[in-house]
C-alpha cells in the first residue's frame, strides 16, 4: 500500500469518526433546563391525589372585586390553576386567611364551611398561607372542609391586603369592593356568629 493511500484511508477514518461523534442522538435525555413547559407544568402525583381527596368547591370567577386584589394571583387549591384573587372575591365575600400549623384556624374552617352551605350565605373563600400546598390539601380533606380555597405561595395576597401577623384573620368584602377586617370575633366559633357579622 502506497504512502498516499495510507494517508487517504487515515483521513477517511478520521472524518467518519468525527461525523459519528457529532451526530445528534435522539434518545438522549434533555438537560433539566431544556425540558419543555408541558413537562414542568405537570404537578407531582401526590398533589393530584391530594386535590382529588380534598374535593374542594371551584374557585369563584366574578367581575371586579377589591381594587387591592385585582391582578393579584394565587393557586386555586381545587384545580391547581392560577386565579385572579380580585375576581375570586368579587361581590359580598368573606375571606379567611389560615395556615396548617394554626390550631384555631382548623376549628374556624369547619365553622365557615358549615356556614357556606346555609341558604343565603355569602361567598366564602379561604386563603392558605405560610404552609405547604400539599399539607393544606391534606388538612382540608381530613377536616372534611370543601370551601373554595387559594394557595398564597408568594404572600402576594397577604401583602396586598396588609394582614396582621396573627392567624386566623378574616375580612369582609363589600359589594362596592371595600375590604374590612373582622375584628370581633377574632375566631368564629359558631355559624350564628358568622351570620351575625356578615348580615
Amino acid at each position: 500500500m502506497s504512502k498516499g493511500t495510507r494517508w487517504a484511508l487515515t483521513a477517511l477514518v478520521l472524518v467518519v469518526a468525527g461525523v459519528i461523534a457529532l451526530w445528534p442522538r435522539a434518545s438522549e435525555e434533555p438537560a433539566p433546563g431544556d425540558r419543555g413547559s408541558d413537562f414542568q407544568a405537570k404537578p407531582p402525583p401526590d398533589l393530584i391525589m391530594a386535590r382529588n381527596q380534598a374535593a374542594l368547591r371551584p374557585c369563584p370567577k366574578g367581575e371586579g372585586g377589591p381594587e387591592v386584589l385585582r391582578g393579584v394571583t394565587a393557586i386555586c387549591l381545587g384545580d391547581g390553576e392560577q386565579v385572579d384573587v380580585g375576581a375570586a372575591t368579587a361581590g359580598r365575600t368573606l375571606v379567611n386567611f389560615w395556615a396548617t400549623w394554626c390550631g384555631p384556624c382548623q376549628d374556624e374552617l369547619k365553622v365557615l364551611d358549615a356556614y357556606a352551605q346555609q341558604p343565603g350565605a355569602v361567598s366564602v373563600v379561604a386563603v392558605q398561607v405560610q404552609s405547604k400546598e400539599a399539607d393544606g390539601l391534606e388538612l382540608l380533606a381530613k377536616l372534611g372542609v370543601h370551601l373554595p380555597s387559594v394557595f398564597d405561595e408568594a404572600d402576594g395576597v397577604r401583602r396586598a391586603v396588609g394582614t396582621p401577623a396573627r392567624l386566623p384573620v378574616s375580612y369582609l368584602v363589600g359589594t362596592d369592593g371595600s375590604i374590612t377586617e373582622i375584628a370581633s370575633p377574632a375566631v368564629f366559633d359558631t355559624v350564628e356568629q358568622v351570620r351575625e357579622v356578615v348580615g
